[in-house]
């Protein structure tokens, strides 16, 4: 029996689909790691915020932190494993193929 291509929905992952987590996944994927205060400031988003979503993504494994001394401060690194680099992957397939279904309507004005 044979199969057709994969769908393209089956990437549609609602973990990495919040806006928040999307963000995050997004600016890991182009940096590859980033400093939590980093992504905080370039997210704008407040620390408890971030951590919920940097630790929805760790529990689910789609991002893993490495935590070292740094001029003497505490500082977590996080990444997108690479399960969630094809979570993330996957999910944008699906978008595009959200979009791509979508036939634009030609008005004549």
């Amino acid at each position: 029996m044979s199969t057709g291509p994969a769908d393209p929905m089956d990437g549609f992952d609602n973990l990495v689909h919040s806006p928040n987590r999307l963000r995050v996944c997004a600016l890991l994927d182009t940096t590859g790691e980033a400093e939590f205060a980093v992504l905080q400031e370039q997210l704008g988003l407040s620390a408890s915020v971030l951590s919920k979503h940097a630790g929805a993504l760790i529990e689910a494994g789609y991002v893993e932190q490495r935590k070292a001394v740094r001029d003497t401060r505490q500082r977590v690194w996080l990444r997108l494993t690479p399960q969630g680099h094809k979570a993330y992957q996957g999910h944008l397939a699906a978008l595009r193929a959200i979009v791509g279904r979508q036939t634009p309507q030609k008005h004549d004005g």
